[in-house]
């Protein structure tokens, strides 16, 4: 069974664990930006209740690994579309965003927090309660599963390499600019969609199967 000072110190327990976003609800509403799928540093820092320097520390700590779930920076015109895409209001001329699975992966990092030791609390009870769950029929158990894997690649695909691709673009483009913006807000919206799908196979896989 993993313990929490393990999930604390190995890359490779979190990456494991990284799926069960829907543990972060279960401790206290994450609240999100108008786009329905990100927070900032500042909301991170809420729900955490700590310090917006003691967030900022931590990701300049682990940049890698949380960049690789989704933690980026938007400046520029990148940034000024996605204020007009998600109707945020900001002078800011730089936004740190992150998704719910970079906020985990906060959690699983964050030491001094309360809060985020009740998320790995609840985290390691509910990866406790999945692994020792007798599996009914195997052939379902590995439909799910192979499905929920499909989901979260596609999912990391687009969000990692086809939005940041549609950005440069943005970026450089002249008068085709209105359509790659609306192109892209329809990859982001099918991104959406597949997370909510990936959150109705997680509740499926803890239903027990009846043939």
């Amino acid at each position: 069974m993993i313990n929490e000072s393990a999930l604390l110190e190995s890359r490779s327990l979190r990456e494991g664990v990284l799926r069960r976003t829907e543990v972060l609800d279960r401790v206290k509403a994450l609240s999100l930006l108008p786009d329905g799928m990100h927070v900032t540093t500042a909301m991170v820092a809420a729900y955490f209740e700590v310090s917006l320097e003691a967030v900022k520390s931590l990701v300049k700590d682990h940049r890698s690994e949380l960049q690789a779930n989704g933690h980026h920076l938007l400046t520029g015109e990148s940034l000024r579309s996605f204020k007009d895409l998600s109707g945020l209001h900001s002078r800011s001329r730089s936004l740190a965003l992150f998704p719910r699975r970079a906020v985990l992966n906060v959690a699983m990092l964050l030491r001094d927090s309360d809060v985020a030791r009740q998320v790995r609390v609840y985290l390691l009870d509910a990866e406790y309660a999945s692994r020792a769950r007798p599996v009914e029929n195997p052939g379902h158990s590995v439909m799910v599963s192979l499905d929920e894997h499909i989901d979260q690649r596609i999912t990391r695909v687009l969000g990692d390499t086809v939005v940041p691709v549609f950005n440069a673009l943005i970026e450089t483009a002249g008068e085709h600019r209105r359509e790659l913006i609306a192109l892209r807000a329809g990859v982001q919206h099918v991104e959406k969609r597949l997370r909510q799908h990936h959150a109705r196979l997680q509740r499926l896989e803890a239903r027990p199967w009846r043939p």
